[in-house]
């Protein structure tokens, strides 16, 4: 078993819920008065949710279902009046099963944590038919904004079902995943009510995971698609912390904090870019060492200087280190520049490049299909914009740098990056400030959602007009 534990964890989210845990969450159901006629739980496990709440809702009957036969006969043992069928969600009929349920219906859970992309990069099947549910286009869905999480997909398929019918849902998912649950329940016009409780994954699951538990109701006053909805800290909170929503369109962490801030609403000038993208480190990033410029192979490397640039990483942005510790060879000034002019203008770089081009070749991302030999992204004049104020996407804080020339050469940053050329040191100096002051972080906090893998995006950085802020 154990060998198999990790690939099942993946495969099928299995996180078995704690029965503490299972009670408090069937307790806050039930302190709404809320009396269910039925109780279904999709994926079941053990069972420590359906025991839960077939002991405070005694005359409900109740249904559960998981892929797991070992799993369904410790279920069946353990809550003996319960319906409890072995069966994949992603094969079962659901409009039939939810359809022959009594009103109100109770739907508790605990779906997978994982995504589409995990699954497969782990070799396993256990997912839906493919479909770009999102119906994204071109980039976005080379890009990776068509990976999805399993469980966003699960809740989107039952409340689909659910939102004519009367019912309760109480699932635990990530924050991510309910947030966009709420933002797609919103733009689809269902008319339900909806809230959010954080709960410590890592205390009850071992997770680093920003969990919450989501409830959608169309039991009491229900709005259209609750444009704004209640955020509260703890399962046992009395009142919200914040209330996230729609505001103006745009989906906000924290409304009241947003609506403040409406005066910095516009499209930011100049445009927010992306640093460079090469997906190959050990042939594109270099240091020096004692006058040699060496790759991550520890192999000497003689190229023209022409082609060579400071560079900072995200780590090196958010932690305030200087430019000079690595370099990265930038073969193209613009994206798409044909690159066999190396040959006569730089012919130790083209050396150099072609003796590494296996590997430049079987780079995996789509983006370099078609595209000329050694080609980079995130790459145009504005990647040689002598001053930039840069800030990395990936980390949960908001701190934008400076970013000067080094030995009079301007510094690139990677692609975890985002930055703004500018074209003077005033002028970037003045804007890093306005961006680190009060007004802005005020501006960001009731917009960005820190449970996102990249919670800083270059969509976010837009949103502000620069000339706005530096108004004040």
């Amino acid at each position: 078993m154990k060998s198999r534990r990790p690939k099942q964890r993946v495969e099928f989210g299995d996180w078995q819920t704690p029965f503490d845990l299972s009670c408090q969450v069937t307790e806050l159901a039930l302190a709404t008065g809320f009396r269910p006629a039925s109780i279904l739980e999709p994926t079941c496990g053990r069972g420590a949710f359906l025991e839960a709440a077939t002991r405070h809702f005694s005359d409900a009957t109740a249904w559960g279902f998981d892929i797991n036969r070992a799993y369904v006969e410790e279920a069946r043992r353990r809550i003996p009046r319960a319906h409890i069928e072995v069966g994949d969600f992603f094969q079962l009929p659901w409009d039939a099963i939810i359809g022959k349920l009594p009103e109100p219906i109770f739907v508790i859970g605990n779906p997978p944590w994982v995504t589409n992309a995990s699954i497969g990069a782990a070799g396993a099947q256990n997912l839906p038919a493919k479909s770009n549910i999102k119906s994204l286009t071109g980039l976005d869905a080379k890009t990776g904004k068509a990976n999805f999480d399993v469980a966003e997909w699960m809740l989107l398929r039952l409340i689909d079902i659910l939102q004519n019918r009367q019912f309760f849902m109480a699932m635990l998912c990530k924050a991510s995943v309910a947030r966009r649950l709420m933002q797609h329940a919103y733009q689809q016009g269902w008319n339900l009510n909806g809230a959010t409780y954080g709960i410590d994954a890592r205390a009850f699951f071992g997770a680093a995971v920003d969990a919450v538990l989501l409830t959608l109701s169309t039991m009491g006053p229900a709005k259209r698609s609750f444009p704004h909805w209640p955020v509260y800290e703890h399962l046992t909170s009395k009142r919200p912390a914040r209330r996230m929503g729609i505001v103006d369109g745009h989906v906000s962490s924290n409304v009241e904090q947003f609506k403040a801030t409406r005066n910095l609403q516009g499209q930011c000038s100049p445009e927010w870019r992306s640093g460079v993208k090469h997906d190959c480190a050990r042939v594109m990033e270099l240091s020096r060492t004692g006058g040699a410029t060496i790759n991550g192979f520890g192999e000497r490397v003689d190229v023209e200087d022409e082609f060579v640039f400071p560079l900072l990483k995200g780590s090196d942005i958010s932690n305030g280190r200087a430019p000079g510790q690595r370099f990265v060879l930038v073969p193209q000034r613009k994206l798409g520049e044909d690159t066999a002019a190396l040959q006569v203008r730089a012919p130790r770089t083209w050396a150099y490049l072609h003796a590494h081009r296996e590997l430049l070749d079987a780079r995996k991302s789509s983006i370099y299909r078609g595209k000329p030999s050694f080609s980079v992204f995130g790459i145009g004049d504005y990647s040689f914009s002598p001053y930039k104020v840069a800030i990395c996407g990936l980390y949960k804080r908001l701190e934008f740098k400076l970013v000067e020339p080094h030995d009079g050469r301007p510094v690139m940053v990677d692609d975890t990056c985002y930055f703004l050329p500018c074209k003077s040191r005033d002028d970037a100096r003045a804007i890093a400030t306005a961006l680190n002051g009060e007004q802005a972080k005020r501006f960001f906090h009731a917009r960005v959602f820190w449970s996102e893998k990249r919670p800083i995006s270059k969509a976010l950085l837009q949103t502000l007009s620069i000339e706005a802020l530096l108004r004040g």
